[in-house]
């Protein structure tokens, strides 16, 4: 045991810990002062330094893993939004997900819009398909619902059609298309082609939060990575996320000390053909890992330049890049390499990153990029040459669990066989790469780190399908690793954090159930009861509520986020739904005869066209008020 040298604030005894340490695997008490482990060792010696006001907590037997970090998330972007989106990750039962929009329509006011953005696949569902825009009409004939399917497509109700203003006469826009009827009007259905351009820019025609409700919003999406035991995150920009306007709130909440994740954030360029001016300009006005442990900059990406992002919509053809992608990136990567900025490129295909390597070959040649933290993204489909051709420039490579979404789809186009080792994460380890993982939330992923572990230790998607054989799956131990102390070479924080040892930074997360003993299709349901992150306690449930500070009450009222939460780990509350459906309709007492059976009508499916008015439907007599 390393000894602290002062009285800790908090002692944490009776749990299984798993420090990752290998010289200390399993200790037996954890002392914590300030943001630090002060102590990691047999509880009598731990005990030992407790003064008067250290605060024991006894952990009653449960499992203790270091702080989750994801390594890709879009954590800035999302928080602006978040308590705007109704959530359908974690939902088995399309049943369950239109009951809940339903709800949700009812409470959601004009001219707001209900939004499930992306975090879903139609596999999770036992329907196995998604909901139809007769289906979305119905439930909603009058508030707009714009329904995000990973990056390949989104549904719209004619409500949204009319807010966005799609009509017969509207083109497509480059990179998406507008289904058509026969008569040539819009469906409600946009496809991403090749790209998803239209889904953005659709998307960001709908209203914003105000800025003092952004600052509750991204505090409510904290706090649900920390109920999952996330701990840090590294941000990897986005499109529409523009610098630094759109870093303001997550400024504003770490001046204030209200951050309860660090982040590490990523530039992510902003307009076409102007790559090289954003490089150019965020290179000599902010400095490489500028900030501290809650807030720094992290370098560049994921998107360098437009030309060479390769979007992984894996029902489309695979798309070729231009001619113009070497040139475009060169003048970027040479950029980076001057000023000693690490990078990150969003890359699928092998072909991509093939050509991309060729390029930070020939700037190798005369700038070395030894030392600097570079690395690909994604990588679904890299080849065991461009793998080693990676270990030779020192780089790394970023693993997403976006195939536990999109599996199905890839099986279909390139089949079984080609999908036994995409990703080859397990060949990545074994050519000693800097490898780790993440989830690419929150659109074409959900934010849920368990599934992403769940993945890497059975092979399984959302829906079920086994893609992996056994020989490159991942052991346990393995798969956190890449999910703790692996992520920190990723934001150059090796040797800070990452694993439960004294002198580190204090991050870590108390499981409801045991990691290491659940069955693997339970991995997916692990949640955190005790969240502590740089020593304070930041999420608390199931006899430890008390310990964090309560958030304020998600902003606007009608938020999703109020009556519903964030990630679903079970079905959703029925209490809930009757609740909502009895608010909305009117009804001053129950009725004597049907009482408020709304919720459960909702859920039924039955043909009628205005929820609200058809009495029948709801199962309420009250229609005569």
């Amino acid at each position: 045991m390393h000894a602290a040298t002062t009285t800790p604030d908090t002692i944490l005894v009776n749990g299984k810990f798993t420090t990752l340490d290998r010289a200390n695997p399993a200790p037996e008490a954890v002392a914590i002062t300030g943001n630090r482990f002060a102590a990691v060792g047999t509880r009598a010696e731990v005990m030992a330094l407790a003064g008067p006001d250290t605060k024991v907590i006894d952990l009653g037997g449960r499992r203790v893993i270091p702080g989750l970090a994801d390594n890709h998330i879009h954590v800035i972007r999302g928080g602006l939004n978040f308590n705007m989106e109704l959530r359908w990750d974690g939902l088995t039962s399309l049943s369950d997900a239109m009951a809940m929009l339903r709800a949700q329509v009812a409470r959601t006011p004009a001219p707001q819009w209900v939004r499930v953005v992306g975090g879903f696949s139609e596999h999770q569902f036992a329907e196995k398909r998604l909901p139809t825009l007769d289906e979305i009409n119905a439930a909603a004939p009058d508030t707009p619902v714009f329904i995000l399917h990973l990056y390949d497509r989104a549904l719209l109700n004619a409500a949204a059609l009319r807010a966005v203003g799609y009509t017969k006469d509207t083109p497509d826009p480059p990179g998406g298309t507008i289904q058509r009827d026969a008569s040539g009007n819009p469906t409600g259905l946009l496809i991403a082609s090749p790209n998803a351009g239209i889904l953005y820019s659709t998307l960001a025609k709908g209203p914003k939060l105000p800025f003092d409700y952004q600052l509750n919003s991204t505090r409510h999406f904290m706090r649900d990575l920390n109920r999952l035991g996330v701990t840090s995150v590294i941000d990897a920009g986005g499109g529409f996320q523009n610098y630094p306007d759109d870093y303001a709130v997550i400024q504003k909440l770490h001046d204030d000390g209200q951050l309860t994740i660090r982040i590490a954030y990523n530039l992510f360029t902003q307009k076409a053909g102007e790559e090289k001016e954003d490089f150019l300009r965020w290179t000599s006005t902010a400095k490489y890992h500028q900030g501290d442990d809650y807030f720094r900059l992290n370098g560049a990406g994921e998107m360098l330049v437009f030309s060479a992002a390769d979007f992984e919509d894996f029902r489309m053809p695979r798309p070729d890049m231009p001619a113009n992608m070497e040139g475009d990136l060169e003048g970027v990567i040479r950029i980076l390499a001057q000023n000693r900025w690490p990078w990150r490129l969003h890359a699928t295909y092998d072909e991509t990153i093939t050509r991309a390597l060729d390029v930070f070959e020939k700037v190798n040649r005369d700038i070395p990029l030894d030392g600097i933290h570079w690395f690909f993204d994604h990588a679904e489909t890299i080849s065991e040459r461009s793998i080693d051709r990676v270990a030779a420039l020192g780089g790394g490579i970023a693993f997403q669990h976006r195939m536990a979404y999109q599996g199905e789809y890839f099986v279909e186009r390139y089949g079984a066989r080609a999908a036994e080792a995409t990703p080859p994460f397990k060949r990545v380890l074994e050519a000693e790469v800097k490898t780790s993982a993440g989830t690419d939330a929150t659109r074409v992923a959900s934010y849920d780190p368990w599934v992403s572990l769940s993945w890497l230790v059975t092979g399984k998607t959302l829906g079920g399908t086994g893609l992996y054989p056994q020989r490159n799956l991942l052991d346990r131990e393995t798969a956190l690793r890449m999910w703790t102390e692996n992520t920190t070479w990723f934001s150059n924080e090796e040797g800070r954090k990452g694993r439960i040892e004294a002198g580190m930074l204090a991050d870590l997360a108390v499981l409801d159930r045991d990691y290491f003993a659940v069955p693997g299709d339970e991995i997916r349901q692990i949640t955190s009861v005790l969240t502590i992150v740089d020593g304070k306690l930041v999420y608390g449930a199931q006899g430890f509520e008390g310990l964090a500070p309560p958030l304020p009450p998600a902003m606007p009222d009608w938020s999703p986020v109020s009556t519903f939460g964030g990630y679903n780990k079970a079905a959703p509350d029925a209490a809930a739904l009757a609740k909502v459906a009895a608010a909305s309709c009117g009804c001053a007492t129950a009725c004597g005869v049907h009482g408020h059976e709304h919720a459960k009508s909702w859920g039924a499916g039955l043909p009628v066209g205005d929820l609200k008015s058809f009495w029948g439907a709801l199962g309420c007599a009250c229609w005569a008020v």
